[in-house]
């Protein structure tokens, strides 16, 4: 079902705008965390583990090297989801709400290393009782040359902002 029928079903369609959730799209970004990006948001966000922050307990520990927090990166898929969804697309203001996020953890992740995030829309399904769209989508941060660091499951309502 393209977006223009899930909107049109839904009674959502505001003349030939949509909200512009179409099935496999893609949205993607690359960012890089140094040590002092790690230590800081191990900090704000309480996490005390000494190997996101002390380089002799990391040196000692499995990976040998400071590594960033399992939060850090999903947090930052987090927000990249919020700040696509939550923007005007093709002149309708949309909102998004998270309803449910799953994360795996597989590999570190490392100061000074490309991490490319990306999500992918899986499936979309008008929601009358949300007045919206239920958005199921699959995200991934990977590094190096596409190693999985994170897999993510995600669940969202897409709506048009009506303010």
């Amino acid at each position: 079902m393209t977006a223009v029928e899930v909107h049109e079903r839904q009674g959502l369609a505001t003349s030939a705008q949509t909200l512009r959730v179409v099935v496999g799209d893609k949205f993607s970004k690359v960012l890089r965390f140094t040590r002092e990006d790690i230590a800081l948001f191990a900090r704000l966000s309480g996490d005390e583990n000494p190997l996101h922050t002390d380089a002799a307990v990391a040196q000692r520990a499995r990976f040998g090297e400071i590594i960033a927090s399992g939060e850090q990166t999903s947090a930052h898929l987090m927000g990249m989801l919020a700040t696509y969804f939550s923007h005007t697309a093709a002149g309708v203001r949309r909102e998004m709400l998270c309803l449910n996020m799953n994360f795996a953890f597989k590999s570190p992740v490392f100061a000074d290393q490309d991490i490319t995030l990306q999500w992918r829309v899986a499936s979309v399904e008008p929601k009358d009782t949300l007045q919206g769209l239920l958005v199921h989508l699959d995200g991934t941060a990977c590094v190096g040359h596409g190693k999985p660091a994170l897999i993510a499951r995600g669940t969202i309502l897409v709506k048009e902002n009506a303010a």
